[in-house]
């Protein structure tokens, strides 16, 4: 495993390359040609990119070595599975809040508490105590939460409501960040190993590093943000909101209130819209046997000695690859839709389940295959996201968008929460421990979830068949003028 790792990291990282350029080849920018140009929307761009780029990075440092460090503190995999599922509960309960912190407290004292709490969830690796290591999970399940919302309020906000730039140019900065976030977790992957293992510091050594990187965060986030906001005048009162006037008056409402009308229209247009529910229901099923993957996959592994941080690194730059085959696959030479790449993606995903089936077999594992079949689901991961996202983009209104998604996380936690009880519970009742049964047993029930989602993605596809709200423009047809 050893020697395969390190040369499936240079083959996908060559691969990496080779498909960067032949997309930038394939579809050349256009759009953001006059963003770049921008001296001011460049300036305030580098600003949001310092901060959020370093947020990114010390999440990502915390990937490759967290199984193993709990398993470094002896603990034992049913207990494991418990820290998980406290982190995933967390998100649950705190996703709701997430959206509605900034009304109260501010965008950027929201993300100065973003890296507060992750800096504190941590140094809480440090202990070897359960019930800290507990508290770790629920601060990481609220950082987690923060880090999905906050830090993309604030530049959108102060794009939009502030500097008064195009709408437009907003995808310009999100394309940064993607590019940037993919090299960063392979990065981050090599890094943690070359702490964890070259070095010899152990796995909280990933862990330690995250926190003045989290720190650097909080610096540019005070000062640089703060001078942002200083030079552009103040948010604007953070407690009320005006939806209207009637008769030279207003209607103002509470952030409570905004919060609580957030949710409802969010659901009101979940249930109305049988569309947005099967595209809830695709990303409920895909992204929660996501969440049950990244606990697996090192017990499946480790005991195999492969470089973990290493392993991690090949995982990201296979979700790489995926996203810029998603690139050429919808550019104006080969004409795929987002639609059919999703079928593609859940089709790819299922077959990596399938595989695990069989390569975790009690007493004949076979490490190989089932790495082969982790970096498949990463490169459906690749795929899926970008295609997700465009969907969503068309089939949910931009004003519910934020009540809409933060229904669709709920089913999410759930049913990877559900998953690792599952898991703990055979675990605990047969005794099983890495590559036993009840990981085997784990990725069948993952593979059933994917023919469900195959199901709601056909679904969805046959009830819009004539819409043309769910297809690329450029890539309509040959007769259509490009």
């Amino acid at each position: 495993m050893l020697v395969t790792a390190y040369f499936a990291i240079i083959v996908l990282l060559a691969l990496c390359v080779g498909l960067e350029f032949t997309a930038r080849r394939l579809t050349p920018p256009q759009s953001t040609l006059t963003a770049v140009a921008n001296p001011a929307f460049r300036r305030f761009q580098s600003i949001f990119l310092r901060a959020y780029l370093l947020a990114l990075w010390a999440d990502w440092l915390q990937g490759p070595y967290l199984y193993k460090l709990y398993r470094h503190y002896s603990f034992l995999e049913s207990q494991i599975a418990i820290l998980y599922v406290c982190g995933l509960a967390s998100c649950v309960l705190f996703a709701p809040f997430s959206g509605w912190l900034p009304q109260v407290l501010g965008r950027r004292q929201t993300c100065l508490l973003f890296c507060v709490s992750y800096s504190a969830c941590c140094l809480t690796k440090l202990s070897r105590d359960y019930f800290v290591l507990i508290v770790g999970r629920i601060l990481g399940g609220l950082s987690t939460s923060l880090l999905a919302t906050t830090f993309e309020a604030w530049y959108v906000h102060r794009h939009l409501d502030v500097h008064d730039f195009p709408k437009e140019w907003i995808p310009s900065t999100f394309n940064k960040v993607a590019t940037w976030n993919h090299g960063l977790a392979v990065g981050a992957g090599l890094v943690a190993n070359l702490l964890a293992e070259w070095i010899h510091l152990g796995p909280v050594a990933p862990f330690l590093l995250a926190v003045p990187c989290l720190g650097c965060c909080g610096w540019v986030v005070l000062t640089d943000w703060g001078k942002e906001e200083a030079e552009k005048g103040p948010e604007g009162d953070k407690q009320t909101l005006i939806l209207g006037a009637a008769n030279g008056g207003v209607i103002r409402l509470s952030a409570k209130e905004r919060f609580s009308r957030s949710c409802h229209e969010g659901l009101r247009c979940l249930l109305s819209d049988k569309r947005v529910l099967l595209l809830g229901g695709v990303q409920a099923l895909f992204e929660s046997v996501l969440y049950i993957f990244v606990f697996l996959w090192t017990p499946v592994l480790d005991p195999h000695g492969p470089p973990l941080g290493i392993v991690f690194s090949c995982l990201m730059a296979a979700s790489m690859v995926g996203s810029l085959l998603y690139r050429l696959a919808t550019s104006t030479r080969y004409r795929l839709q987002p639609g059919q790449v999703l079928c593609l993606a859940i089709l790819m995903a299922f077959f990596s389940f399938f595989m695990l089936t069989f390569s975790t077999v009690p007493g004949q594992p076979r490490p190989h295959d089932s790495f082969l079949a982790f970096l498949l689901l990463e490169l459906a991961c690749g795929l899926y996201f970008p295609a997700v996202s465009f969907l969503q983009g068309r089939v949910i209104p931009e004003e519910k968008r934020a009540g809409v998604l933060a229904w669709f996380r709920l089913p999410l936690h759930l049913l990877a929460c559900l998953g690792l009880l599952a898991l703990h519970g055979e675990i605990s009742g047969t005794g099983g421990g890495e590559g036993g049964g009840g990981t085997r047993h784990m990725f069948g029930g993952c593979a059933i979830m994917m023919l469900a989602a195959l199901m709601a993605v056909i679904s969805l596809f046959t009830l819009s068949r004539n819409d043309t709200d769910l297809r690329l423009e450029g890539c309509r047809g040959e007769g259509e003028v490009e």
